[in-house]
């Protein structure tokens, strides 16, 4: 496998750093272990992070993923696609001081954290535009560390757990339903342009339809026709920011029936048009990043 990695900023709160890594084959890797709490921000393809035998949760540039400081994972790339990602880095006492209100031990193994999360619409548009930022050298360190720190925040809020019941059997039961959530997810993932029916991804999971609409919304937080449109925009933010990109093209590969169907899902979930997005990220306000990563999250598909 070829991983090249590029690091962009360092500073006393946060690093930042650049990764793209090429699989040759789908099966999971070796084990690995980070010496710092790292904020896995995926910008393209898809990756699989395994905690443990039978546990493993799927990423793509809908995602934020977190790594904490000593604890133990293999990575997987389905179809061996491949990932693309930006990667903060965070000694624990940084991540105290980044923030104090959300993590009570020194790292992202928090219970009371789920290990993944979907990024809210505001912070996708963020961590596209930093990255632009990055790409075109236009950045300023206070910039990135405002950046990071909000899309942090940003992704602890999306992945605050909600208390459970206890009881080996209902742990069991849970940890069933997310494997079947995961390999739709990942199917999905693969390939979000698909015209994807209920009926074929409940038979990849090898539950009835019923079932799979009822726990993907439950696990998810989000339903799986709204996984998948969401999917599909976060796989354009990048196309719609090269200003040579044709916008009707950009809809079609992403499997929107039209550049308006596509418009008008764009502008649904994050809160503006993709030609406003491309105007507004090309404008090169300094602070057009900071209103972003501030914002509220625009309204849900």
């Amino acid at each position: 496998m070829q991983i090249a990695r590029r690091t962009l900023f360092e500073g006393g709160l946060l690093s930042a750093c650049h990764m793209v890594a090429r699989p040759s084959s789908a099966e999971c890797g070796e084990l690995q272990c980070q010496s710092e709490n790292v904020l896995v921000l995926p910008l393209a393809g898809v990756f699989a992070k395994h905690d443990a035998p039978r546990r493993h949760v799927v990423a793509t540039a809908s995602h934020a993923v977190f790594v904490a400081a000593g604890a133990p994972y293999r990575i997987s790339f389905p179809a061996a696609l491949g990932d693309e990602a930006l990667l903060f880095r965070f000694s624990g006492a940084a991540l105290q001081r980044a923030a104090p209100e959300a993590v009570k031990r020194d790292g992202f193994d928090s219970p009371d954290f789920a290990s993944h999360a979907l990024l809210p619409p505001a912070a996708m548009l963020a961590r596209s535009l930093l990255w632009k930022r990055f790409s075109g050298g236009g950045w300023d360190p206070l910039e990135v560390e405002e950046a990071g720190v909000g899309l942090l925040a940003s992704a602890l809020r999306a992945a605050r757990r909600q208390p459970r019941r206890r009881g080996h059997g209902i742990r069991a039961s849970a940890a069933r339903r997310m494997r079947q959530v995961e390999r739709v997810k990942e199917a999905i993932s693969l390939h979000p342009e698909h015209k994807w029916t209920l009926d074929g991804l409940a038979s990849l999971a090898s539950v009835s339809p019923c079932h799979l609409a009822h726990v993907f919304r439950a696990e998810v937080g989000e339903s799986v026709y709204g996984y998948v449109l969401r999917s599909r925009l976060a796989s354009t933010l990048d196309a719609v920011l090269d200003a040579g990109a044709d916008l009707s093209a950009v809809a079609q590969d992403a499997g929107f029936a039209s550049h308006s169907h596509f418009t008008a899902r764009f502008r649904a979930l994050f809160g503006l048009t993709p030609s406003a997005w491309r105007r507004r990220a090309s404008s090169g306000r300094a602070g057009e990043l900071r209103r972003i990563v501030t914002a509220r999250a625009a309204a849900a598909v």
